[in-house]
């Protein structure tokens, strides 16, 4: 069962409409529908909120909720706050939430919303980072990562250089849009069914804002379409207006955002502006690094502090350099709160050192996978910048393998030749590492619990912590219990999170999720394989530890009975058949104060080869053909985990190369609907696209059958796309190096081509 290619466990449900999301749910007697009216201002005063001519509309059916009328805390600040669900006295980004209105359909709720009246005085408002840097703004202190002494080990290198790259922005686009369905419950308590990758999250502060014990909210997700960050935090806003508005009217409640309106509200990946300068010697081994990693955090702190952290952790990506200093700037800005992003901040951070390596080789004359592979860590001899030590790294491995499978340097000599003939194209070929830490940076997160229970016909419930979204979670945990009990996966029923059967879970995030839930199921599946041992071996004879849990049956020496049979006899023994599943992950610490530690257990590595094309006139772009090769330890399922790397490059690509994030300069998002915002389609498909999953390969670390994360790591991979299309550009300019931002749009590309 371990290393079967199965499809996913909602695959058909998908494509014949059986799989439900919350706005598929058979909608409760009485439902009311809500609508949000939104800032039309970046950073303004609330004078007046006129919501008579609403009230008159809607005719005594329904309600309209401001700031005013939430019985707890106006807060869903995660790390600090306020964070506030509804404006309260002042408005801070164009399209925040002051006023809720429900009514009996989301027609009337909309034109009831329609008439609603707000009076602002205007403010100043800090749009960028620039300006925020400027004013000294930020959601918290800027923090710094330090190994040796950088400014004097940059002194004395005998070759310096510093360079500067604008990163952008990238909306979350995930199918199935925030939605939450909140539903009043007896005895003053509240059932949320929301698309959420953090179900306690929603219970906290569903629980905060309604002035309630967190016991009196049960929170539900059975699955998303898509989340990719964007339901991390930000659910918590639409669930907690959803159930005060429940709680207002005893009547139960559903919030659905359109497109337009949950790109204006929610946050987006950050955008980063990175300064560094690198010391090196002749043959481009770093000798020191100082950067500068300042992100647009928006107008609260949401999980800016953590994300800038995790930045500044990959800032030197799989590079050893013995004197460093890293410092990461949260920036406070009248924009959307943005916030989690496949990645976490660890794209930017690696980004910006691939940036940096790229242009020393170019100085140098050099090919840059060479330098590249010249600052390669060596396990066991060098720490990174925040002290841990790297032990377990195969990325030399991968790289050999790679550059001999794509068959890199016949092609990167055939293009430079063909550049140097001219025309109307240029091509570029670049190659890009990835070494990204595994684990909650937060290590109190790195905790995960499930519950299991076994039937007496042999059938078997999983829940657990875990939210599927998607990307395979369930159908990776399923197959780790099937081959626990040496069962058939279609025996092992999946359900719905739920804090009611799980407390306290963690979000799925961090490429944690199976690592965490699947080893948290696992340990329940002991507890129970245990005492089924002990029984059988009292009932038929033998050692508890020679029993077999194997194809359908529980067997010792010289006897073997069907599972569901054993099961049966072990109940009417009064043998417990469930159990309550825990996991924390061991070695793990970190301290902020002093930026050292070991905040990961392990890194997910893996490389990439890319062929870029560019149109020197027009500046558009394509990647021709792409080759990646990622470890994912020993794969758990290799259909799920190919289908990761595939989709997370595609991703990738998309935040590099064509979604641009777009503010006017009064603070208004202009790209917030499919006609404004880009993302990849089909067509931007490389039609060369060649993706491996790394042989032979296990987790040196005891994770769950010793697999390694796969949710976040490939989006790095496209780092090889934009440096691809720098390098096309480079050889279509007269400069020996080019500067392109991110994303490499026709734009930018063209401004790096002219200078």
């Amino acid at each position: 069962m371990i290393g079967a290619a199965l499809a996913h466990d909602s695959a058909r449900r998908h494509v014949t409409g059986e799989a439900l999301y919350v706005d598929d749910l058979p909608e409760p007697p009485g439902l009311l529908h809500t609508v949000l009216v939104l800032s039309t201002e970046a950073h303004a005063a609330i004078t007046r909120i006129d919501v008579d001519a609403a009230r008159a509309l809607l005719g005594g059916d329904g309600a309209i909720v401001t700031a005013a009328d939430i019985p707890g805390r106006n807060d869903v600040g995660p790390i600090s706050g306020p964070e506030p669900i509804l404006a309260e006295g002042v408005v801070e980004y164009v399209g925040q939430p002051v006023v809720a209105v429900a009514a009996s359909s989301r027609r009337a709720a909309r034109d009831a919303a329609a008439r609603v009246r707000i009076a602002y005085d205007p403010r100043e408002a800090v749009l960028d980072i620039a300006a925020a840097m400027a004013a000294g703004r930020f959601v918290c202190p800027p923090h710094t990562m330090r190994r040796g002494d950088a400014a004097a080990a940059l002194a004395r290198a005998p070759r310096r250089l510093a360079g500067m790259l604008r990163i952008g922005s990238q909306d979350h686009f995930y199918l199935e849009g925030q939605v939450a369905l909140a539903i009043p419950q007896e005895g003053g308590a509240m059932l949320i069914l929301a698309s959420s990758q953090h179900p306690s999250e929603v219970q906290k502060m569903v629980a905060r804002v309604l002035g309630v014990d967190q016991a009196a909210v049960t929170t539900e997700v059975r699955r998303m379409g898509g989340g990719f960050g964007g339901k991390e935090t930000q659910p918590a806003i639409f669930a907690a207006i959803a159930a005060v508005i429940a709680r207002r009217t005893r009547r139960p409640v559903k919030l659905r955002l359109d497109r337009d309106d949950d790109m204006m509200i929610t946050g987006k990946r950050h955008d980063f502006e990175a300064r560094w300068q690198a010391g090196f010697d002749d043959e481009g081994r770093l000798l020191a690094v100082e950067m500068d990693l300042a992100a647009r955090a928006g107008h609260v702190a949401d999980l800016s502090p953590a994300i800038v952290d995790r930045a500044m952790f990959h800032a030197l990506n799989a590079y050893a350099v013995p004197d460093a200093r890293v410092t990461g700037f949260a920036c406070r800005t009248h924009t959307q709160s943005n916030t989690a992003f496949r990645g976490f901040g660890g794209p930017q951070g690696m980004l910006a050192a691939e940036a940096m390596i790229d242009a020393i080789a170019r100085s140098l004359d050099a090919d840059p996978v060479a330098i590249r592979r010249r600052n390669y860590v060596v396990p066991g001899r060098d720490a990174t910048h925040y002290g841990q030590m790297v032990e377990d790294f195969v990325l030399p491995r991968i790289t050999d393998e790679l550059l001999a499978t794509s068959d890199y340097a016949a092609r990167r000599a055939a293009i430079d030749a063909a550049n140097r003939r001219g025309g109307p194209t240029r091509r570029g070929l670049a190659f890009a590492p990835v070494m990204f830490g595994i684990s909650f940076t937060a290590t109190a997160y790195n905790q995960a619990g499930a519950l299991v229970h076994v039937y007496t016909d042999g059938t078997v419930q999983l829940n657990h912590g875990g939210t599927e979204m998607g990307q395979g979670l369930f159908q990776k945990v399923a197959q780790i219990v099937a081959a626990a009990f040496g069962i058939d996966v279609a025996r092992v029923r999946l359900t719905a999170t739920n804090t009611g059967k799980v407390p306290n879970t963690s979000a799925t995030a961090a490429s944690s999720g199976t690592d965490l839930n699947g080893a948290a199921a696992a340990d329940a599946c002991r507890q129970i394989k245990e005492r089924l041992a002990e029984f059988a071996a009292r009932r038929h004879g033998g050692a508890p530890d020679a029993i077999r849990f194997e194809d359908g049956a529980i067997a010792g020496d010289g006897w073997s009975l069907p599972f569901a049979q054993l099961v049966t006899q072990a109940y009417g023994a009064r043998v417990q058949l469930w159990a309550a599943g825990f996991y924390a992950t061991p070695k793990i610490h970190y301290d902020r104060a002093t930026a050292t530690g070991r905040p990961f257990f392990y890194f997910a590595c893996g490389a990439a080869v890319c062929e870029a094309e560019i149109d020197v006139a027009t500046g558009e772009s394509r990647i021709l053909r792409a080759d990646l090769l990622h470890d994912v330890g020993r794969s758990i399922n290799p259909a799920l985990d190919l289908g990761q790397v595939e989709g997370g490059f595609i991703q990738g690509l998309g935040w590099l190369t064509c979604e641009e994030i777009v503010f006017d300069r009064d603070g208004r998002l202009r790209t917030h609907a499919p006609s404004t915002y880009k993302i990849p389609t089909a067509r931007d498909l490389p039609p060369d696209f060649r993706v491996r999953l790394l042989e032979s390969s296990a987790n040196a670390e005891a994770t769950i059958h010793r697999s390694k994360a796969v949710g976040e790591p490939p989006l790095m991979l496209a780092n090889a796309a934009w440096l691809a299309i720098k390098d096309a550009a480079r050889a279509a300019s007269a400069r020996a190096e080019v500067e392109l931002d991110a994303p490499a749009t026709p734009e930018a590309i063209l401004r790096a081509i002219r200078g």
